[in-house]
Parts: C-alpha cells; sequence; structure tokens
C-alpha cells in the first residue's frame, strides 16, 4: 500500500550539523523591553564605613600628692611649694626659683635625700617660663626618691646647687652646653661638651644643629663640613 503523504518522517539531518535547538519562551517583562535588551545596570554597593580610629594611648595621669612629705615641705617653705603631684610612684615638687638652695638643703639636711642622681631641663618654647629645670633625689637612708621643678624664663638664672650637692657641678654645666640656662653662684660656670667659641644651644627647640655645624666647622677647621 503506497505511504499516505502525513505518514512521512521527517528528513534526516546532514551528517556535521547539529539540530537547531527549540525556541525558548520569551517572558512578558522581556518582550515589552524588546527582545535581546540589555539589563539595566545594578546600582552600585555602598561602600563600608571606615574602621573607627583606634584611640590614642593614655599613660598614667598625675595625681595630686598631699602626703607626710608634702606637708612637711609646704609647714617649712608655705607658698614656694607652687605644686605637688606623685607619676609613677615619685614624687614632684614644683618650687619657686628664688627658694631652690633653701629647699634643696632642707632636701639634703631634714629629709635626708643626700644624691643628686640627675639634674636636666626640659625647654618649652611657648611658654613664657620656657624651662624646666629639674633635679632627681635619692635617699640611701630612705630609699626614696624626690623630684624637684624649677620654671625659668629664658632672660632669668636659676640658683646653683653645686654647694649642696658636689654632682650638681657638671650637671649644671652640661645644662648650660646645651640650654644656656645660667646657674649663678656656680663656681665654674663654662661648656662642658662644646668648644667655648661655640654659638647657640643645641638643645633648645629652635636651634638650628646643621647652620651651627657648617658655620663653626668652616671658621675653625677651614674645611666643609661633612653633614
Amino acid at each position: 500500500m503506497a505511504n499516505d503523504p502525513e505518514d512521512k518522517q521527517p528528513a534526516a539531518t546532514p551528517p556535521g550539523d547539529k539540530p537547531a535547538a527549540p525556541a525558548q519562551p520569551v517572558a512578558p517583562a522581556q518582550a515589552a523591553a524588546g527582545e535581546g535588551a540589555a539589563s539595566p545596570p545594578k546600582p552600585a554597593a555602598a561602600a563600608p564605613p571606615p574602621p573607627p580610629k583606634p584611640a590614642a594611648p593614655t599613660g598614667p595621669k598625675p595625681a595630686p600628692l598631699d602626703n607626710e612629705l608634702t606637708k612637711r615641705y609646704k609647714s617649712r617653705f608655705g607658698d614656694a611649694i607652687l605644686e605637688a603631684w606623685t607619676d609613677r610612684n615619685q614624687a614632684i615638687l614644683v618650687v619657686a626659683r628664688h627658694k631652690l638652695v633653701q629647699i634643696a638643703r632642707f632636701s639634703r639636711d631634714d629629709e635626708n635625700f643626700d644624691f643628686l642622681t640627675d639634674l636636666t631641663a626640659v625647654d618649652w618654647p611657648r611658654r613664657e617660663k620656657r624651662f624646666d629645670v629639674v633635679l632627681n633625689l635619692y635617699s640611701f637612708k630612705k630609699n626614696r626618691r624626690l623630684r624637684l621643678k624649677v620654671q625659668a624664663a629664658a632672660d632669668e638664672t636659676v640658683p646653683s646647687v653645686a654647694g649642696i650637692w658636689s654632682t650638681a657641678n657638671w650637671m649644671e654645666r652640661e645644662v648650660y652646653d646645651m640650654f644656656g640656662i645660667i646657674f649663678e653662684g656656680h663656681p665654674d660656670l663654662k661648656r662642658l661638651l662644646l668648644p667655648e667659641e661655640w654659638q647657640g644651644y643645641p638643645l633648645r627647640k629652635d636651634y638650628d644643629i646643621l647652620t651651627q655645624d657648617t658655620a663653626w666647622v668652616g671658621e675653625n677647621l677651614g674645611i666643609e663640613s661633612g653633614q
């Protein structure tokens, strides 16, 4: 019997050709936007907020001092004891400049601070009383420390304590050499580390050491500085 035309099988795909993929249904939203139209760009994600800055480290804060030691000094010298506090378990007294010698002698003879371990200075150029002169005392008998501070302007002298503690002799000379502070009553106040003709004081905050070095080397050695 002859085959009915409707019963014919589809022609075979020629070798090497892939069959066409069936058409995919188009979503209504996509059809409305137009076939093949690109999707709208997504909004950029907001940048995360920066992490908070860590708090600045703070050291131990000085605490006001009103112990028996302070009371004895205030009883003896009254208003000449300007401030008193403790820092790292060490007593600190800020004393009037004109009373330094009397307070130093009292510290040695009555409070047994028989050793001046250090005498130095700190420069605060924006402050009216520019310099802090700092005396660190030690008592062998009591195994105790005390710090005395004196404030002085750039044009003010500080009484020498070389007659009370012999170690103050060279320490005051070094402070004079580096800061230019005059210690009134010192037996031989002159530079200790730098030549006498040196200009300026290297540990002052406004000192330009390279300019001073170049000038001194050129003037005294006749050569160019290697700095």
